[in-house]
């Protein structure tokens, strides 16, 4: 198990709002500028890194930039911030979590609600909602507004360690398969077909980047990069788990958004059984990934499928992946690029 958790420290921890991703853009342009023959930038701030390929078909890898986030709504008398959320948020795991106000300056923020202490019988037993909080920022009205505006993004404060077998922070969903990426363009030994790898803006507000690359493009075939859930604690059945850490790379047979073309989980299985990568299966019943937009944000349709890493906590305050899956997950995506014209592809 090897892989370069200084980097993926560092892309984890940069802050990119969906629509706000210009420091985590700067971080992979200066990863991929020498992995690529050509990189371009879209008018909605995708960045596509192209490598030629021996013969005239085009393949397509998307993982979305993007992080769960927040952004300024209100600032009012006190200095309290009021917030409306980017992203889906689990809105139990934000009760006292600092937070990032990116205005003129980085400042940091905790999130406040109700003391438990004041609530009555009926607020204890309620299911908190994101609209019961505030960013308590530590400083009058006039202070905040000199470095604060509506409209300012906010992101979570959390870093980025190492955790037994395991990376523990925030936003593996979707960093680790930014990271991913890279790692393949930087691995791969050869390509039979044109690759585009495209890290995508604004997937967590409904794969907005992903269309519009997709539309460019035109793929023939498409893998989405993405995170899924590992349910694998106490109190979960079998049934639920959905994934496994430490189990290896998921290929995902469908989720909310996509049903995975039959012929290229075929050839993802067998691609990952021919090179001894470790694998488990992913259906997943509630979300979706990139790989809708791959599938069907084009003329003709692509023959599409994906990689997913097991990640328990998902869209909370801290996420969790295995060491050894991501790197199962590199090196099956890698397999898949350089082997796909080895399948026979006809219906």
């Amino acid at each position: 198990m090897s892989i370069n958790f200084k980097l993926l420290k560092e892309i984890c921890e940069t802050p990119g709002a969906p629509g706000y991703e210009r420091r985590i853009r700067e971080v992979v342009l200066r990863e991929v500028k020498k992995l690529a023959d050509k990189v371009t930038i879209d008018n909605m701030g995708n960045v596509t890194v192209f490598r030629k390929g021996k013969k005239d078909k085009k393949v397509m890898v998307a993982a979305h930039m993007d992080e769960i986030s927040f952004i300024v709504t209100h600032i009012d008398d006190k200095g309290f911030v009021r917030f409306h959320t980017l992203g889906g948020f689990d809105a139990k795991t934000l009760t006292a979590q600092r937070v990032i106000v990116h205005g003129k300056k980085d400042l940091i923020g905790v999130m406040g609600s109700k003391p438990i202490h004041v609530m009555s019988p009926e607020e204890r037993n309620k299911m908190p909602q994101t609209t019961d909080y505030f960013i308590d920022m530590g400083m009058s009205k006039k202070e905040v507004e000199k470095h604060v505006s509506v409209g300012d993004f906010i992101t979570r404060e959390r870093e980025l360690i190492e955790m037994g077998d395991c990376v523990n922070g925030k936003s593996i969903d979707n960093r680790v398969s930014v990271f991913i990426l890279i790692e393949v363009l930087r691995e791969i030994k050869k390509l039979p077909y044109d690759f585009y790898a495209v890290f995508s803006v604004q997937e967590e507000v409904g794969l907005r980047g992903v269309q519009a690359a997709a539309l460019e493009i035109n793929p023939d075939f498409g893998f989405g990069l993405d995170t899924t859930i590992a349910f694998d604690i106490p109190g979960a059945r079998e049934h639920e788990m959905i994934t496994r850490l430490g189990h290896g790379a998921a290929i995902k047979v469908m989720d909310s958004q996509t049903i995975c073309d039959y012929r290229m989980v075929d050839f993802m299985k067998k691609t990952a059984d021919k090179h001894k990568i470790k694998w488990q299966p992913e259906i997943l019943p509630a979300g979706g990934t990139d790989t809708a937009g791959i599938q069907r944000y084009n003329p003709s349709g692509a023959i599409a499928g994906a990689v997913s890493i097991p990640t328990r906590h998902i869209h909370q305050s801290v996420e969790m992946a295995n060491k050894q899956d991501i790197r199962d997950s590199i090196d099956l995506l890698r397999r898949c690029l350089e082997d796909i014209d080895t399948h026979n592809w006809a219906f």
